[in-house]
Parts: C-alpha cells; structure tokens; sequence
C-alpha cells in the first residue's frame, strides 16, 4: 500500500515538474560538475561516486568554537541522552570531505546515528560508543567506520575535546583500513533521499497547503537551546546554539541553510543514565519542512533500517525541497508540542 502512495505521488510529482520545465527553460549544469546527492548543486564530477563521511561533534559549550561545520552539506542534531537537560550532538554530512582542514571535535556516536549515517552509504567518524551500538555495528550497512583514530590538538581543554580530523586523516585511516571510498550499495542516482525541485528554480512555499510564515523556530533542548533563525538577506536559517550565532572557529563561517526538516519521533531508553534510540522505523509521522521564511507541514516515515527516510507533503506527494545545505532534527514526541515557532 505505501509503495502504492509513493508511486502516485512521484507521478503526480513528476508531472508537476514536466510543467515547471516546460514554462522555466532549465538552467544548464556546469560543465565537468553533476548535482550532488546531498545538496542538488553541482559538485565536481570526480566525487560523483565517492561515499560521504558522517562526522559526530560535541555540542557541548565546551566544545565551542566547532570548526568546519559550516562546511558540512546535512547536518543531523540528535538528542544525545535524555540527561543534561536533554543535550544534543551533531552529525555533519560532507561530500567533498578532501577539503577539511579542521572538523571537529569528534565524540561518540550513539545507535540512532549508526543508522542514519548508514541511509547514506557514508563512512561514520566517531570517537568510541556505548556498548548499545555494538549490535548495531555488526550490521553490513554499518561496518565502515573510524573511530578514536584522528588528530589531537592541543587547545588548552580536557582531552576529550581535543580530537579533530585534519588533512590527511580521512585518507590514512580509509586506506589503512580497506575502507571503500566508493559507494557499495547506495546508488542516489537511481534513488535519492531529497527530491529536489527543478534545478536552477526555486520555492518560497506560499504555493503550497499547509504552510505558514516562519522567521525563528527554538528547538526544546534547554541545554544547548539550539534556535535557527531566517535571515533575509540570505534566505537561509541561522543557526543559533547557547544564545549565540554559530561561527566556525577557523574562518568566522555561519552555519546556515536552505533546508530545514524537523521530523517529530519516539524513542526507546536504555536505562537511568539517559541513554536511548530513536524509533526511526515509523510510519506516517509529522514533521515540518523549513525554507525561505515558511513552514509547511509534512509526513515522514522509513520502513527499513538500511532503507532511506521520505519525506511527503500531506497528500502523499514527495516533498520536493529547495537546493542548498540541509539541517534535520528529531524532536522526540513528548517535546513536538514545546517547539517554538514564530
């Protein structure tokens, strides 16, 4: 029955788009590049087929300045344990990841990314993990992955925020490992996880149902108060992490995107120290997709764990996101109701 709705609401997409093309010339892509995977901008040629890393990073303030993140094509920010005022941690998707010169710093991974970064076919960068993920790690979509091996940096702090990935580390630690740069069962090209809208146009949503106008959106994590913030001039969302504006500790980057896609999700605890797993195999859940100062309501659901999550409107058609760096949140279900939005 679901493969039945995603068939007539590619169809219904897929004709939407013929229109769109037939009264927007396309925009021709630029020679020796193709539309990344991850963005939908054009990327050069030669990564086409190279897997990303999915990089975990401290979110706490001791952590801060992060450097590299504004770099980074998704960015997943999870709850990392129900303790600590519900203290989240950052996954960044990259590409293009032959171009970090600083990232970081690296922690642990937790199950809920183990999973996530394995919709991507991406290597996962950690620094060590509870024993909840080792089950997790014997899965074949899983197996790849680097942990406690990058560079140390002395920055003065407590050696747990001192570990970053510098250049060269990636490379050394792939081929000392027999990692495949390559993708080995991911094929974005056959399938993907965004359906973009047509290239060289974009969306405000004003078009569509169930949208509203959105300039500010605080997450529920009263911790790190994670806020994401519409800037006009650019179009994109700020983010905004202890009250302040996150810069990029090398250059004074922001971190900002096109994208922002809150999926509302349960979760399983572990035990008494906050340890937990999202449900991320669910059916039908509501989210919110975030771009050019609108909201629109969404569904989203995932039915495999090696399986990709789709996002929908709420007719069943796939929701087709503007091109750009992409922010997504779980948001467990007791907290949906405490977003702030305005």
């Amino acid at each position: 029955m679901k493969v039945n709705r995603f068939f007539k609401g590619f169809c219904a997409a897929l004709i939407a788009a013929m229109a769109v093309s037939a009264a927007v010339q396309a925009e021709a892509v630029p020679e020796g590049t193709y539309l990344s995977e991850l963005t939908g901008l054009p990327t050069d040629a030669a990564l086409k087929d190279q897997r990303p890393v999915a990089v975990m990073v401290d979110n706490e303030s001791t952590a801060y300045p992060h450097f590299g993140l504004a770099e980074g094509d998704v960015v997943y920010e999870l709850m990392n344990s129900t303790a600590n005022g519900h203290i989240t941690r950052l996954m960044v998707l990259l590409k293009d990841w032959d171009k970090i010169t600083q990232m970081g710093n690296i922690r642990s991974t937790r199950c809920t990314n183990v999973i996530l970064a394995g919709e991507w076919n991406a290597i996962l960068c950690h620094d060590g993990n509870p024993f909840y993920t080792n089950e997790y790690f014997r899965r074949d979509y899983a197996q790849d992955h680097i942990s406690g091996t990058f560079s140390r940096v002395n920055n003065g702090k407590a050696w747990e925020f001192t570990e970053y990935i510098l250049p060269g580390d990636l490379e050394n630690n792939i081929s000392s490992r027999g990692i495949s740069r390559t993708y080995d069962f991911y094929h974005p090209e056959e399938d993907s996880h965004f359906h973009f809208v047509e290239y060289g146009t974009e969306t405000d949503l004003t078009d569509r149902a169930n949208v509203t106008a959105l300039n500010k959106v605080v997450l529920p994590f009263e911790h790190t108060n994670s806020t994401l913030v519409y800037n006009e001039g650019t179009g994109t969302y700020d983010f905004y992490c202890y009250g302040s504006i996150h810069q990029d500790g090398e250059d004074n980057q922001v971190l900002t995107f096109e994208n922002v896609i809150l999926q509302k999700c349960d979760y399983t605890l572990y035990d008494q120290n906050g340890y937990m797993i999202y449900n991320v195999l669910a059916e039908d859940m509501p989210g919110y997709y975030i771009s050019n100062g609108h909201a629109q309501s969404i569904k989203w659901d995932k039915s495999v764990e090696r399986g990709l999550t789709r996002y929908y409107d709420l007719d069943g058609n796939p929701l087709a996101i503007n091109r750009g760096k992409t922010y997504i949140c779980l948001v467990p279900s007791e907290m949906w109701d405490s977003l702030v939005m305005e």
